[in-house]
């Protein structure tokens, strides 16, 4: 059954069923109805599903995303169950695109998910990722990193980005559809890939607990880039380093060449 509900701005068609799904996010006045139907709406990429992006997968699925692509080639290993939050014993060896999927359908089984098993490059990307609004970064290749970003820049897609090492993490959000001229990009803070491509977390250590705050906080501001709030951090870092507990932004300016 379907509750048609007049709006200001559009008229709105929401079901039943996710009325009392997302109650508690409908009640928010910043989101409400309209806000809601924006979140079901989106379609949303999360490249990498490991320590980022299963806590991101999660929440936004949990919140009402109604569409997304996941990227991963990778397989499930028992070093990643201690911060990978979707994996179990029984899921080693099998592909982290397959059982991602399976696990968030039992969820909501209405959200519809589509795979990707291959390394995010160049030559594909534009494949993968041309069909969604919002990019989620959570690879731990610098050289992917950067690919994601200039991928976004060119094609106006709105990028929210995070690296993770040891008890410390970053978080980027950058908005080239909606502040385009405005928005700094990933080579504003690193031109370029160093020599030493991969953030390794198994060779340089990790604490689980700050690949989940982080990916919830990646999921937090995907909703407000969503919903266009004005509390924005695109155009700052959020740094946080959980052995201090503290939190901090800095000031991102746009300053690297047109690249593209």
């Amino acid at each position: 059954m379907l509750v048609d509900l007049a709006l200001p701005v559009n008229k709105v068609r929401i079901t039943n069923d996710q009325i009392k799904r997302y109650s508690g996010q409908i009640n928010l006045k910043k989101i409400s109805i309209t806000g809601q139907k924006k979140i079901i709406d989106s379609k949303i990429l999360i490249i990498g599903l490991g320590g980022l992006g299963t806590p991101a997968l999660t929440y936004l699925a949990r919140s009402g995303v109604g569409f997304f692509g996941i990227a991963d080639p990778d397989k499930v290993s028992i070093s990643n169950l201690h911060r990978q939050i979707l994996y179990d014993q029984k899921d080693l060896k099998k592909s982290k695109a397959e059982v991602s999927k399976k696990k968030i359908l039992l969820t909501n089984p209405k959200i519809k998910i589509k795979i990707f098993k291959s390394k995010i490059t160049k030559n594909n990307i534009d494949k993968i990722a041309k069909d969604y609004d919002v990019i989620l970064d959570g690879t731990d290749s610098f050289i992917s990193k950067l690919t994601i970003s200039d991928y976004c820049k060119k094609n106006k897609k709105i990028l929210i980005c995070s690296a993770i090492n040891k008890f410390l993490g970053h978080l980027f959000v950058f908005n080239f559809k909606e502040k385009q001229k405005k928005s700094p990009c990933l080579r504003c803070f690193m031109p370029k890939a160093p020599s030493n491509d991969n953030n390794d977390c198994e060779s340089e250590g990790i604490v689980g607990s700050i690949a989940g705050v982080m990916g919830v906080l990646m999921c937090n501001e995907t909703i407000k880039e969503i919903l266009n709030f004005k509390e924005s951090l695109c155009g700052k870092i959020l740094i946080i380093d959980l052995e201090k507990t503290t939190f901090r932004t800095i000031n991102l300016h746009k300053n690297c060449p047109n690249h593209l």
